[in-house]
């Protein structure tokens, strides 16, 4: 955990992939970004949440107004968040939106999934590269729902190129890529580029919730994040542009 920001009224930082957000309603004791913030301070008040394994910005509050505050302009869409995605595929438009309604799934706990009686979505997407196979998408969420980027995409045919349970793959291996050109020593066995979902949080914007000003943060990838993009772009260069 890093924190980049921090004043009287709230603390933005950066989560790692792997740490839950707030406590484990059936594991309490499992390490979380709430407990660890609330070490050697007064108060400390959750405002949104990531997924245990994508990584990036957050913001808590410090005070009870300042959650307040902050609570009120996420639900009124006045904070900017801004997800980077590589998922499956080319994805055919440069810039689009998916307005889909999501619901959980009634034959899988934990499962979201497209639902014409579920909660409004709304994603705004922009390409930023292209390689063979893949696609690096900027995600703009109108909206906060559990999995949302997860499921649009996948629903869209373009799940995450790592997404154990909306996806294809638990890991992306160097192999994947580089094909014919990928050799291991005898006795070796080949470990994973990443192992976790390729989701991070990127960029978020919001007024901060006593003065007023426009407060903007981004977080750069993660090791794990970027060396399976820099293999992508050495191994399956983007496709050609198209006319």
């Amino acid at each position: 955990m890093i924190i980049i920001f921090e004043d009287q009224s709230l603390i933005v930082v950066e989560k790692p992939a792997g740490l839950l957000s707030i406590p484990d309603r059936f594991s309490s004791e499992r390490e979380n970004m709430l407990d660890l913030l609330r070490e050697g301070r007064e108060e400390i008040f959750t405002v949104h949440r990531l997924d245990r394994e994508t990584s990036g910005i957050m913001v808590f509050a410090k005070t009870r107004e300042a959650h307040r505050v902050l609570s009120m302009a996420f639900e009124n869409r006045e904070v900017t968040k801004h997800y980077l995605a590589l998922v499956e595929g080319q994805v055919m438009e440069e810039e689009g939106r998916i307005d889909l309604p999501i619901g959980e799934s009634l034959s899988t706990p934990g499962k979201m999934e497209i639902k014409s009686r579920g909660k409004a979505s709304l994603t705004l997407y922009k390409v930023l590269e292209r390689y063979k196979g893949y696609t690096l998408v900027e995600a703009d969420i109108q909206t906060g729902r559990t999995h949302q980027i997860r499921v649009h995409f996948a629903h869209s045919g373009h799940p995450l190129a790592v997404d154990s349970l909306y996806g294809q793959r638990e890991a992306f291996f160097l192999s994947e890529i580089k094909l014919r050109k990928f050799h291991l020593g005898k006795y070796q066995e080949e470990r994973p580029l990443m192992i976790r979902t390729t989701l991070h949080s990127w960029k978020l914007s919001f007024n901060h919730p006593e003065t007023g000003e426009r407060m903007e943060f981004e977080s750069a990838l993660p090791k794990d994040f970027a060396a399976v993009l820099n293999q992508l772009r050495k191994w399956a260069k983007p496709s050609a542009p198209r006319n």
